[in-house]
């Protein structure tokens, strides 16, 4: 038989097209539109519909950039049409290739009552089924204006990212609102030839599965009449029927396809537009759950889920219906889908605290999975936070974007720092957006890694971002795919059904250990350096309060704030979503942050003062409270007393010009251009800083991604430095003990201050920029004297090695990289520690000197960025930075340092010292959070993990008399398999494995 194969498929595509496709709709009549636009932000619906709106014409243009706009449109169904299915079809003006990223509406009935949204791949709202002839029509759409932000040409510096920049220029023009006819049969059978034809496109050559499936297909084109499709469209189904009907094979690989709708809580949108992007798509949801019975949907973020049910109650209560009957699902458990990097600790604890208790108390629901398709990578502190909240599985997807090396399997268990392993699955469909084409679904079974041990894998199908979800066009392809000769078996799954199969069947998975570190997005830990630093504040000031208010409550009846530090928390939490926290969002979303972490620190330090003062009590004493887990110049970890501090710090003329630090521990000094060239450990007899070399070095790139402006930072960037070493100022600050410096550079300027502290072993380097740069990459450089093989940088509940070589591409990629509040380096018996208030970005590399053959390990704290894609003035202004150098540390130093720098003294006068709560006599155990129980019981909740990577023994001390201890999960419920503490009266004493996380829950008696 002669080859006709590219004929047949170019035929099939043009008669799709053309055609067919155009016929689903046969009959339409157009409605008429009228069109009243708000004011400035959105309305209440009431007052949307009972607004008066003026005519407008199909054609027309509308929306200024993030208005909203009421479309009331009516009509009359043609008598002709009675017992006929009919839609409305309303195009706003939507691009079909960007749902999510532009205008989307929400349908309502003239009493207010949702129907559902309105995106580039749903423009249909049915009217009836069948109908009557003159029925009336009456649909109100509340269209929301959003500018397109990401476009074609992509990465543009644009002023649409804010309300306040982005003008009254119109969108969008109004494109198509009529009324029209549907006809079922050609619908399906616009479905059965696309299944087909994308599998087709699939298969071998050289396959008879191709060739039959081809014959079929040009058999149904035979069979339709291009004249009047509509009659003739089920006698071309009949020739479809046996090849849609052949079984699949039964080594078939297995997707669970779950309904989904990716939608990011801040990003190119406000965070109010996202409370309006939910509610389109969960109308979405619950409408096609109605109409499709094998459907599931999940969705996670509780609080996407709060803002349903606080926004839109009507919409609330079908969703509530829904999950109550199994197949509108709560995913994740975690409150948003955050990023895991650079939260804290307790940060990334509570995002799992207030995400599965949302599920619990709203619908009774525990979740055993973790939900983070998107996520630029994971902290190796993670797998036994997931644990200790009670989860044991991990969804992601995002590690397939890295651009260096594929990641080894699809399916695995992975090892966290503590030895935790967690159950992980990354789709192999390589998108959390899939829309059952052919091409997704044969590549999630050619690229899954683990065949021949595993089957199953997980698809999470539908538009994200609102684009409104899954669309009945896929859930039509899905039933066709459920067993389909050469196609992989697809079948609408829960996310728990899908891992209860996969763990099941590959009981012995793979483990992979460490971070599961993304090769891209590596800039998001720096870019929006105060949405960064409003984060890394606010989690200390929620310390803080905790601690004190508890502290308060126990000792003084202080009225613990349960219900302000809850929304406080969510709040934080809520920026910590994966594109606020890491600056990859729009101008107006940072703008708002700035405001919003203000307001937390106001609120936060209200807390903290008023239950400091009830410790304190009235009087004249000069009173410290320290909130750190170390005690600090004399002063216990969690309490307040008078501190002593020893010694003094000289300041001197330095040979040769510039100036000497020096408190009898470390001396330093500073060159004339305030370069720190010699960090002299005393005690040691050791120097710091490598030969020849200086340190508190700015260093200054070029940035100019190949893509993705504020996100990525490429390699090549390394390739063009200038060494900021003109100086305009060096010489004593007014305290007359420490060095300041001034320099200038572009049309920015940085002024540092040098100082030690009596009885320290610590350079603190306080670093202002006004910066007004663009397109540059900020860096501190810190080349030590040190033989390193392997750093250690903070992470959650502990730490995380990365090595300083570059031997393989995995480490080679790893030019980036994240730290919580130290980093440390160390040759057997003496370290150096570098720590931060505020930072996250930073890179190690390592050099061989010519002359002594020793290494230089060079340690560069990630300051500044300045993309202009998505906000054009990105981190513009003023910025302030703490940093300390502390030679001589031992990783224990290093997380006591870095503690210190976060959580710096407050100093109250009163009549009393305040003694601590708890106590833990070991400094390798840290407590990370003193609070009451959420449940308002009064028992106090204490949470702890060994930080130095060793055994440990501790006794914790509580200062109040206690009744029961419990251990318990990070939901403060107890633990059905932990053993019982051995306490003798107040006295708990602890075994700890090497970062062990431990939650318990002391009784009052």
């Amino acid at each position: 038989m002669h080859d006709d194969r590219t004929l047949v498929e170019a035929r099939l595509k043009r008669v799709l097209d053309e055609r067919i496709r155009p016929a689903v709709y046969p009959e339409s009549v157009p409605l008429d539109v009228a069109v009243w636009n708000a004011p400035d932000e959105p309305v209440p619906v009431a007052e949307g519909l009972a607004a008066t709106p003026e005519p407008i014409a199909v054609g027309a243009r509308w929306g200024a950039p993030w208005g909203t706009s009421w479309f009331r449109v009516t009509g009359t169904v043609p008598e002709a049409w009675a017992g006929r299915t009919v839609e409305a079809l309303l195009d706003l003006g939507f691009d079909e290739n960007m749902p999510g990223f532009q205008c989307e509406g929400l349908v309502h009935r003239p009493d207010g009552t949702p129907v559902k949204g309105l995106n580039p791949r749903n423009q249909w709202v049915r009217i009836g089924a069948p109908v009557e002839g003159g029925e009336q029509v009456q649909l109100h759409i509340e269209a929301a204006s959003n500018p397109v932000i990401l476009d074609y040409h992509p990465f543009l510096p644009t002023r649409l990212g804010d309300k306040e920049t982005a003008g009254r220029e119109p969108q969008y023009r109004l494109e198509r609102m009529d009324l029209a006819v549907f006809d079922e049969t050609v619908w399906q059978l616009v479905n059965d030839l696309e299944v087909l034809g994308e599998l087709m496109a699939e298969l071998p050559v050289e396959s008879a599965r191709r060739w039959d499936i081809l014959r079929a297909v040009e058999r149904a084109l035979d069979a339709v009449d291009l004249q009047d499709v509509n009659s003739t469209a089920e006698e071309a189904r009949s020739q479809l029927r046996e090849v849609l009907a052949a079984p699949a094979v039964p080594s078939a690989h297995r997707i669970s396809a779950v309904g989904h709708a990716h939608i990011d809580s801040a990003w190119l949108w406000p965070l109010r537009e996202t409370v309006r992007k939910v509610a389109r798509t969960t109308s979405n949801m619950t409408a096609l759950l109605e109409d499709e019975p094998d459907f599931v949907f999940a969705m996670s973020q509780a609080q996407q889920w709060a803002w349903v049910r606080d926004h839109r109650p009507e919409v609330w209560a079908r969703v509530k219906k829904a999950v109550a009957d199994g197949r509108f699902v709560p995913a994740g458990g975690m409150w948003v889908e955050s990023d895991t990097n650079m939260p804290g600790s307790e940060a990334m604890a509570r995002q799992f605290v207030h995400g599965k208790r949302f599920f619990l108390d709203e619908f009774g629901i525990e979740n055993d999975e973790a939900w983070l398709p998107d996520t630029f990578g994971f902290a190796a502190g993670l797998p036994q936070i997931i644990k200790a909240a009670g989860s044991k599985w991990l969804l992601t997807q995002k590690i397939s974007w890295s651009q260096t090396n594929r990641f080894p399997h699809h399916t695995f268990r992975w090892e966290g720092i503590d030895g935790t392993r967690i159950f992980t699955h990354f789709p192999p469909v390589d998108t959390y957006n899939c829309s059952m084409k052919g091409a997704e679904i044969a590549h999630a079974a050619n690229n899954f890694k683990d065949k021949g041990v595993a089957r199953h894998s997980l698809a999470p199908t539908g538009w994200g971002d609102g684009g409104g979800g899954t669309t009945r066009e896929m859930v039509a392809k899905a039933a066709r795919l459920r067993d389909l000769e050469g196609s992989a078996i697809v079948v609408w799954e829960t996310p728990g059904e899908f891992f209860r199969k996969a763990e099941a069947e590959y009981p012995d998975a793979p483990v992979w250990v460490g971070e599961l570190y993304l090769e891209l997005h590596r800039a998001t830990l720096t870019s929006q350096a105060r949405t960064k630093q409003g984060n890394r504040r606010s989690e200390h000031l929620l310390r803080e309060a905790e601690l004190w208010a508890a502290t308060a409550a126990v000792r003084t009846g202080f009225p613990y704030p349960y219900e302000e530090l809850d929304r406080l928390w969510k709040t934080v939490l809520l920026h910590q979503f994966h594109d606020i926290l890491p600056g990859s969002s729009i101008a107006w979303v940072h703008r708002e942050a700035r405001r919003t972490y203000d307001r937390v620190a106001g609120e936060l330090g209200a807390v903290i003062d008023a239950a400091q003062r009830a410790l304190a009590g009235e009087g004249s004493t000069a009173l410290v409270f320290n909130s750190a887990p170390h005690s600090r110049d004399g002063v216990p970890a969690g309490a307040a007393a008078a501190p002593r501090v020893d010694g003094e710090v000289r300041l001197a003329p330095r040979e040769g010009g510039g100036h000497v630090l020096d408190n009898g521990l470390l001396r330093v000094e500073i060159d004339e251009r305030g370069l720190v060239v010699s960090a002299y450990d005393l005690d040691a007899d050791r120097e710091t800083i490598a030969p020849g070399r200086a340190a508190n070095l700015l260093q200054l790139h070029p940035d100019f991604p190949n893509m993705w402006d504020a996100w990525d930072v490429d390699e090549f960037y390394r390739n063009t430095v200038s060494d900021l070493v003109d100086v305009d100022e060096v010489g004593p600050a007014e305290d007359g003990a420490s060095v300041r410096i001034v320099r200038s550079f572009g049309a920015s300027r940085v002024t540092q201050v040098l100082s030690l502290s009596p009885g320290e072993r610590r350079l603190s380097i306080d670093t202002e920029v006004d910066w007004h740069e663009t397109e540059k990459f900020l860096k501190l450089a810190f080349p030590l004297d040190v033989h390193a093989e392997r750093y250690a940088s903070e992470t959650q509940f502990g730490h995380f090695h990365r090595p300083t070589h570059t031997n393989t591409s995995w480490e080679s990629a790893k030019f980036e990289a994240c730290n919580h509040r130290f980093v440390h380096l160390e040759e057997p018996g003496w370290g150096v520690a570098l720590v931060n208030d505020s930072t996250y970005g930073h890179d190690v590399t390592r050099t061989v000197r010519a002359g002594d053959s020793g290494t230089t390990t060079t340690v560069r704290v990630s300051l500044l960025r300045a993309p202009r894609f998505p906000d054009p003035e990105t981190d513009q202004g003023t910025h302030r930075f703490r940093h300390a150098l502390v030679p001589g540390a031992a990783i224990g130093d290093a997380v006591r340092e870095g503690w210190r720098i976060n959580l710096p003294e407050r100093r109250v006068t009163g009549a009393r010292e305040v003694a601590p709560l708890v106590t833990v006599d070991q400094d390798a155990v840290v407590v990370t959070a003193v609070k009451l129980a959420d449940d308002g019981n009064g028992d106090v909740v204490v949470r702890f993990h060994e930080s130095r990577g060793g055994r440990t023994r501790a006794t914790l001390t509580a200062g109040f008399t206690i009744g029961d201890v419990t251990v318990t999960d990070l939901l403060e419920r107890p633990l059905a398999d932990a053993a019982s503490p051995d306490r003798e009266g107040d006295r708990i004493r602890l075994r700890l494995r090497p970062f062990e996380l431990v939650t318990l829950r002391l009784g009052r008696a």
